[in-house]
């Protein structure tokens, strides 16, 4: 049970897509919980029952699988700033969550994570008592479905060099959050793959800036 101070980080989100009152605010607060995890913890194992969805407030997580030849591969991010989605923000596996099956990834934490959690019992109850919460869960659900389809559409159809742009594009800052096995992992690809990758784009901008600042020289 929590409290809804406690629980402001995660009203802050709810927000963003519906108006909350005291009693909302109350309801869900007294039916979730708090966790605390080390670095290097496992969450959720691969193949078991996925019943809960952490919400995380501090910290960093991955969700990883692995794949027929044996590779892991990072299915997704989870931590809690002003860049974060909410694949980053929720650190569950959603489609076993939903219909009731084993998990499919494996959720570690990397560093220190503290998190709102919610049991799969909670949110039924919260769907049904709350016709608020019941419209953020609609909104939370499409949104996760489009952002897992675009995920799996990009490892499915895009090369290396080009899922690397993508990442370059749309989550720049994962490159600053975590360390290039991590990003290769995400990538799909080993890290020698990531640095030979990189370094074509490296020196391109490198030319780039150059020239910038050759033309300003002229231009002054």
């Amino acid at each position: 049970m929590n409290t809804p101070a406690t629980c402001e980080p995660f009203f802050r989100y709810m927000r963003k897509y519906v108006d909350l009152n005291p009693d909302t605010m109350d309801l869900v607060a007294t039916h979730s919980g708090e966790l605390t995890v080390p670095p290097k913890h496992i969450i959720l194992h691969e193949g078991s029952p996925s019943d809960k969805v952490h919400f995380i407030v501090s910290g960093t997580a991955r969700s990883y699988y692995t794949d027929f030849s044996g590779k892991t591969v990072t299915w997704s991010f989870h931590f809690n700033n002003e860049a974060s989605n909410s694949r980053n923000l929720f650190a569950v596996d959603y489609r076993a969550f939903l219909n009731n099956q084993p998990s499919s990834v494996t959720i570690e934490t990397l560093s220190e994570v503290n998190a709102i959690t919610f049991t799969k019992a909670q949110v039924k109850y919260l769907i049904e008592k709350s016709l608020i919460y019941e419209r953020w869960m609609r909104k939370l659900n499409e949104n996760a479905f489009m952002q897992m389809y675009d995920r799996a559409f990009t490892l499915l159809t895009m090369a290396a060099a080009e899922r690397y742009n993508k990442l370059v594009k749309e989550e720049p800052h994962l490159l600053q959050m975590f360390s290039n096995y991590y990003v290769a992992s995400y990538l799909g690809i080993a890290p020698q793959s990531l640095s030979r990758i990189r370094s074509p784009a490296l020196i391109l901008s490198f030319l780039f800036i150059h020239k910038c600042e050759c033309y300003s020289r002229r231009t002054w």
